[in-house]
C-alpha cells in the first residue's frame, strides 16, 4: 500500500512515475548510464492536456525515487518534439564525444513527421539539437517513434521505424 501523503492531490497517480506539472504521455528512452537511470517522456509543461510536447526528463539511481531535471528538448521551427530513444555513444560513432548520449526523436509539424538527433556530453543535463536536422525526411503523417541499437557484429547503428 502507497502512504497517502505521497501524492495528496486528486487524480494523480500515487505508484508510476508523474510530472509535477503538465501533461505526460509516452514515456521513452529510458537509458542507464553512469549509475542513473534517465527517463525521458512527452510532456506538455503548459497544461494538464495533450498539447505543443517537449521531452521532459527524469533520472534515478533505484527506478522508485525520481528527480525531476529541466526540459530535455523544446518544439522548434521544424515541430514539436514526439517520441524516440536515447543510447549512450560509447564508442563515439556520431562523432559528438566518447560517452554522449544520444536521442534519435520525431519532429512532428502540419507538413508532417522526421527523424532529428539531438546529444548531450554531460550525463544528460543539457542537451544540443544536431545541426543538420532532419536527418531522415517523408512526406507523410506516420512516421515516427524511432527506436535505435548497436549491432555490434557490423558495427552498424540500425533503427526501426512505426
Amino acid at each position: 500500500m502507497v502512504h497517502p501523503n505521497i501524492c495528496p492531490m486528486e487524480g494523480r497517480p500515487r505508484y508510476h512515475f508523474t510530472p509535477p506539472r503538465g501533461w505526460m504521455n509516452d514515456p521513452n528512452g529510458l537509458v542507464y548510464s553512469d549509475g542513473e537511470y534517465h527517463l525521458f517522456y512527452q510532456f506538455n509543461p503548459h497544461q494538464p492536456i495533450w498539447g505543443p510536447m517537449h521531452w521532459g526528463h527524469a533520472t534515478s539511481t533505484d527506478l522508485v525515487h525520481w528527480h525531476h531535471l529541466p526540459i530535455a528538448l523544446r518544439p522548434d521551427h521544424l515541430g514539436m518534439i514526439f517520441s524516440g530513444s536515447v543510447v549512450v555513444d560509447h564508442a563515439n560513432t556520431a562523432r559528438f564525444g566518447a560517452g554522449s548520449m544520444v536521442a534519435v526523436f520525431t519532429h512532428a509539424s502540419e507538413e508532417g513527421q522526421s527523424q532529428s538527433l539531438a546529444y548531450s556530453t554531460d550525463r544528460g543535463r543539457t542537451w544540443t539539437k544536431y545541426s543538420r536536422n532532419p536527418v531522415l525526411q517523408a512526406d507523410a503523417q506516420d512516421f515516427r517513434d524511432p527506436k535505435v541499437r548497436w549491432h555490434a557484429p557490423t558495427m552498424r547503428w540500425g533503427m526501426t521505424l512505426a
